[in-house]
């Protein structure tokens, strides 16, 4: 049996959309993008060591993933995040058969993919990490196939924005396991279900 755990970069406010630039995600009208990158040079290597160290694979939205492919495989070998990124096995769930998937190794899920993803959890291998994709977190958590939430929160507020616990979210308690902070301010958080 494998485990789940979301990698999620968090406003104070809860908003997850866009950390890393504003052409990340403009959808809705999104202007507040790349709320984090003034903090990545003091959060990444944390990040890295915290959550990103160990083996896993991936699973990605596919515009998750689409961000992704057009940046780290581009980035030097020699960076230990791109090596772990371009080496890992990639899971895209996508609405499109046709969607290409340049950035291997990769596989499509799409169809049930709720259904899909327990399935690959019941698999062997190592865990399964999601990065960003807020519209996957949001079919995981409605299927409580989320097994650890690791959070790294911002002390920044932006108002509007695709949240990670959206409208509609099932109350539940989350257990805290982990907790560090940056000189910066970045809190991070890991809480098991």
């Amino acid at each position: 049996m494998r485990e789940l755990a979301i990698l999620s970069f968090v406003t104070l406010d809860g908003v997850m959309q866009s950390p890393t630039s504003p052409e990340e995600d403009p959808s809705g009208g999104f202007s507040a993008g790349g709320w984090g990158a003034p903090y990545w040079e003091d959060v990444m290597p944390r990040v890295y060591a915290e959550a990103m160290s160990e083996p896993y694979d991936l699973l990605f939205g596919r515009r998750t993933y689409d961000v992704f492919a057009s940046h780290w495989p581009h980035v030097g070998g020699d960076d230990p995040v791109a090596a772990r990124l371009n080496g890992g096995r990639k899971y895209v769930a996508t609405r499109s058969a046709d969607h290409p998937l340049p950035w291997g190794p990769s596989t499509r899920v799409s169809g049930d993919v709720a259904g899909e993803i327990e399935r690959l959890k019941a698999g062997d291998g190592p865990l399964i990490q999601v990065h960003g994709s807020v519209e996957l977190i949001q079919t995981l958590i409605a299927h409580e196939l989320i097994d650890e939430y690791r959070l790294w929160t911002f002390p920044v507020v932006v108002g509007a924005g695709k949240r990670l616990f959206g409208e509609g979210a099932a109350p539940g308690n989350l257990k805290l396991v982990r907790t560090g902070s940056t000189g910066s301010g970045v809190v991070m958080s890991v809480y098991r279900r």
